[in-house]
């Protein structure tokens, strides 16, 4: 039998405590390393150095093999981007993040990760585990930008 890979899309909506024209520059994986702790990323292709669209980048991961991410989108004016995110022998990742501004000191961060499994045991890690994961992750970096935004300093993880 061929396989077939899983495709899921988990949402979630974060409330940044910040102008717009603040939060959006942050989403980009040199100023992540300002607020994420324990991101790290090695720039593949940009030509300002900063995201941009067909900018391409990597992230460590727990196997062997890293994350390539390339920057499908990426538009200022409409503060969108979209990544697809490739982890070999595990997933496919398209990630939209969308902001719009609440008032002048509030931002909505709407963001979509559409996950398709390329093995089995990743068809049954989204189905029954991903959706904690993302959750966890998605309230972490809400609370890591905030802080950011709030106090112009990296938030850490309790070890």
């Amino acid at each position: 039998m061929k396989f077939k890979g899983l495709q899921k899309t988990f949402k979630y909506k974060q409330i940044n405590t910040g102008n717009i024209d603040d939060v959006f520059p942050l989403l980009c994986p040199v100023r992540e390393k300002d607020w994420i702790d324990g991101w790290d990323y090695e720039m593949i292709h940009s030509h300002s150095g900063l995201i941009e669209k067909n900018c391409v980048f990597s992230t460590p991961n727990h196997g062997s093999e890293s994350t390539t991410w390339h920057v499908t989108q990426f538009n200022k004016k409409n503060f969108t981007i979209e990544f697809l995110r490739m982890t070999p022998d595990e997933n496919v990742v398209r990630i939209n993040i969308e902001l719009e501004p609440e008032n002048d000191t509030t931002t909505i961060c709407r963001i979509a990760y559409q996950y398709t499994a390329l093995n089995e045991d990743q068809n049954v890690f989204i189905q029954t585990k991903l959706g904690d994961q993302f959750e966890s992750s998605m309230i972490w970096w809400e609370k890591a930008i905030n802080h950011y935004l709030k106090t112009g300093q990296m938030l850490k993880r309790a070890t």
